[in-house]
């Protein structure tokens, strides 16, 4: 079989021990978890941020994104993976970073998450499903703040709680429609106090994008105090701290903040760690990671989910400013069967040749690439290529990038890991040699309306936004509070620029429609849900749980 968990099966995986002893770590720097995949101690976090702080050599970050995603796939995480294996062929010290799959997605319509062919990171089955409990540590201690919560309500109120004001949702990591509105505190006396609630998928939580966007546990325990729960009856906010909390979800998360060391196919140094989703939070790899990776290599490649609207927005406007993580280059990758959908080509009839598709649908590698230019920071078109590619299509795709004097280089790293990434990896050191002026699209003293719309014009080609009457009123009661520094994060469908999933590749003449504001003061951002965007997805017709099994043998099958 030449499938991923075939392929993934297959190969012959180093000790994490020499994978870490190649990056200059020390045994007792890590702490095990089996042989094959290991998490990075404090101890040498604490070292590598002392050399850094000294002037020691930082390496180069690259950031992988893609075009609008379609049901064809485009294979980011797979480049992205590629990618490294290929700046280590020739002859870079290249470590990948990623973030952690959720088993939503995995149980649902994607399925695995761990890129695919010649370019995963393993061991793949652990990354899709349990790996390191860190899913289920966030999961824990959004969770304990809940039922403290609940508790504190229980018992007198003290804190004078309006439970009409109630923000934080319980979290799961399952796609589970069910659960996006319930009741609870039922059951009489015993049973608390009965209001409505909801759970959220637990990489969309405040949790979540708090563990990514902490760069130490004392950071981590400042940003979890702020997370505001709701109001009190006089409209002043109410904090976790208010309720003590934030002590106690720190001891939850004190591992999990370490970030976690595996490897690729090939064997080179790839760390997971995190899972915010790109469309519903800030779809970035965490900071210590990147920061590790960082310090220990010449290169790290890492990702921001789907497309450069989302992602890649996130990242530049959220991840950067906060981090001080500036993208040095940018990687946009497309696909010929992508490129044939935003043309108008039925998934059905994707293995036919169609020029004139491909010519149509580059308006969306258009929208995506200014994207990326307004950035200031150089880039690498990468064709992410499929056996069956026609020469005449990619020939298309080469000829227009060229006109446009972009670098773009073909890559096959699916079937010939690092080897078919060596072309991408050439043009992307040939980028990060050129200077780059990386500026947000916006700074953070603008309003949020203003930050809204910077956002809306700029990188989705909309003509601004509009806030119902409902998140009109929560944008004022936050920039009354104190909250109007906090940075935007719009949560809207990852299929289309605009809040509609059927707009079209390259929509004009809209406005995204602002439903509600969530504010996630301890990630430093407000969420702005924009269209009908749900922060619980639900499983499909057919999810991929149904192809899931285990042999008497413990072998998994149809995870891939």
């Amino acid at each position: 079989m030449n499938n991923d968990l075939a392929i993934a099966r297959q190969a012959s995986l180093i000790s994490i021990s020499d994978v870490a002893r190649e990056l200059g770590l020390k045994e007792e720097e890590l702490e095990h978890y089996g042989a094959y995949k290991a998490k990075i101690g404090y101890r040498a976090l604490t070292r590598l941020e002392k050399e850094a702080a000294t002037g020691s050599h930082l390496g180069k970050i690259v950031l992988v994104t893609a075009i609008t995603p379609t049901p064809a796939g485009e294979g980011k995480t797979t480049v992205t993976i590629g990618l490294a294996q290929g700046l280590c062929k020739i002859g870079k010290k290249a470590i990948s970073a990623t973030r952690e799959p959720s088993m939503g997605p995995v149980f649902g319509m994607k399925g695995g998450a761990a890129g695919g062919g010649h370019s995963q990171v393993l061991p793949m089955e652990d990354i899709n499903l349990h790996f390191t409990g860190d899913m289920h540590a966030i999961g824990a201690a959004n969770n304990l703040l809940c039922a403290m919560l609940d508790n504190h309500l229980h018992h007198g109120n003290a804190l004078q709680i309006d439970l009409r004001t109630v923000i934080i949702p319980r979290v799961l990591d399952i796609n589970d429609r069910a659960l996006r509105k319930t009741v609870i505190g039922l059951g009489g006396k015993q049973g608390g106090i009965p209001r409505e609630s909801g759970f959220a998928i637990t990489v969309a939580s405040e949790v979540m994008a708090i563990l990514c966007l902490s760069g130490s546990l004392k950071e981590l325990k400042e940003r979890l105090g702020k997370i505001l729960i709701g109001r009190n009856l006089t409209g002043n906010p109410v904090t976790a701290a208010d309720l003590n909390a934030h002590g106690a979800m720190t001891a939850i998360l004190r591992d999990a903040l370490k970030p976690n060391l595996v490897q690729t196919l090939e064997g080179t140094p790839a760390f997971v760690h995190g899972g915010p989703f790109g469309n519903i939070a800030h779809g970035c790899s965490s900071v210590v990671a990147t920061r590790a990776a960082r310090s220990l290599g010449e290169i790290v490649v890492t990702e921001g989910g789907f497309g450069s609207d989302l992602g890649f927005e996130k990242y530049c406007d959220i991840v950067a400013p906060s981090a001080g993580l500036p993208p040095d280059a940018v990687v946009l990758v497309a696909t010929i069967r992508a490129l044939k959908m935003h043309g108008g080509v039925n998934k059905k009839n994707l293995s036919g040749e169609n020029v004139e598709a491909v010519r149509k649908g580059l308006c969306n590698l258009d929208r995506h690439a200014k994207n990326v230019q307004q950035m200031g920071v150089p880039f690498v078109i990468a064709i992410n290529h499929f056996s069956l590619d026609s020469q005449a299509e990619v020939d298309v795709v080469l000829e227009h990038c060229k006109s446009k004097s972009w670098k773009v280089a073909i890559c096959d790293v699916w079937a010939d890991g690092g080897a078919g990434g060596a072309a991408l990896a050439k043009e992307v050191v040939e980028a990060l040699a050129e200077p780059s002026n990386f500026q947000p699209n916006y700074t953070a003293d603008m309003s949020i309306r203003e930050k809204l719309n910077a956002v809306a014009t700029r990188v989705y080609g909309a003509d601004g936004v509009t806030l119902t009457p409902e998140a009109a009123s929560q944008c004022r009661w936050l920039e009354s509070h104190g909250y109007g520094d906090l940075r935007v994060c719009i949560a809207k469908t990852q299929y289309s620029f605009s809040d509609d999933p059927k707009a079209g590749p390259a929509p004009t003449g809209f406005k995204i429609n602002i439903r509600e504001l969530r504010p996630s003061a301890g990630a430093g951002f407000v969420v702005a849900l924009a269209g009908d965007i749900m922060t619980m997805p639900g499983l499909p017709d057919v999810p991929a749980a149904e192809n899931i099994d285990v042999d008497e043998n413990g072998e998994i099958t149809g995870l891939f």
